[in-house]
């Protein structure tokens, strides 16, 4: 039993070791936390987060738990983007670089305030609100995670969510359109349509929207987010609107069909493409 209790104490003082180590590593570099993350995935666990809880209260200033609050919640953005890479890895540096500015901020309220100009600039981009809305998700629900990080991401996922109004985007009018479509084969009809033009080539109806399907995806996987995050406190109207559960239904079935039918066969091509690409080198 002794012996039992001894291995079990250096299993302990190692692991605390480790995650000393860890949370040095991200100090010394905190603009490489995404690539800390990267190659050190496995290391992020629920204990190092519960470590990180236990370092913030051993500081007597507010300050310094601050800053070990942001610390903990740009980790968290950070393995919630490197978990959803293979999605969005195109635009997702963009998000991410946009994101750490905002958790760079010196106070929670400037940080909303650069959510409030980006929506006014129009680069509240949907890579952007989909890693904000996983970092919310994320820190929601942790255990390990302290009241002040679950404050902080929550406070700007409230700040994303209210800025959505003033963005309006065409996907999102896209959207209630296709929604409003009763019968299925004229919605995927309609769904076809919207792509047509979607590679940046001239619209047939200039009063027609277009889009891609990746960019429409995105605003599904946003859509469906926001209601299954925190539906009775919803700021996107839509989302509200979306408790009826055929409506909810039909979202779900549109987002299979664009994986099935257009982003798994984009992938294909892009693959193909490469493939013949390195034929032509040989």
């Amino acid at each position: 039993m002794k012996q039992k209790l001894i291995s079990l104490g250096r299993k302990i003082d190692d692991e605390m070791e480790g995650h000393s180590e860890l949370l040095k590593e991200i100090q010394d570099s905190p603009t490489d936390t995404n690539a800390i993350v990267s190659q050190r995935r496995k290391d992020f666990t629920g204990e190092f987060f519960s470590y990180l809880t236990l370092v913030s209260e051993t500081y007597d200033s507010l300050e310094d738990r601050d800053a070990m609050a942001r610390l903990g919640a740009r980790c968290l953005s950070a393995v919630s983007a490197y978990d959803n890479t293979l999605e969005y890895v195109d635009t997702l540096d963009v998000a991410q670089a946009k994101f750490d500015d905002i958790l760079d901020s010196p106070s929670v309220d400037v940080a909303c305030e650069k959510i409030k100009s980006l929506a006014k600039a129009k680069d509240l981009d949907s890579s952007l609100i989909l890693l904000i809305n996983s970092a919310w998700a994320s820190a929601k629900e942790s255990t390990t995670m302290t009241n002040e990080v679950k404050d902080i991401m929550h406070r700007l996922y409230k700040a994303t969510k209210s800025s959505l109004r003033s963005i309006a985007p065409k996907e999102i009018k896209l959207l209630k359109h296709l929604l409003n479509i009763t019968d299925p084969e004229e919605r995927f009809s309609a769904l076809a349509t919207a792509f047509s033009p979607g590679d940046g080539q001239e619209a047939k109806d200039p009063n027609a929207l277009y889009t891609t399907p990746k960019e429409l995806h995105k605003w599904i996987k946003i859509m469906l987010d926001a209601y299954n995050l925190n539906t009775e406190d919803s700021d996107i109207r839509e989302a509200k609107q979306m408790a009826q559960p055929v409506v909810v239904q039909r979202l779900s079935i549109l987002k299979e069909t664009i994986e099935e039918e257009y982003l798994e066969h984009s992938m294909f091509q892009d693959s193909k493409t490469e493939g013949d690409a390195k034929s032509d080198e040989l």
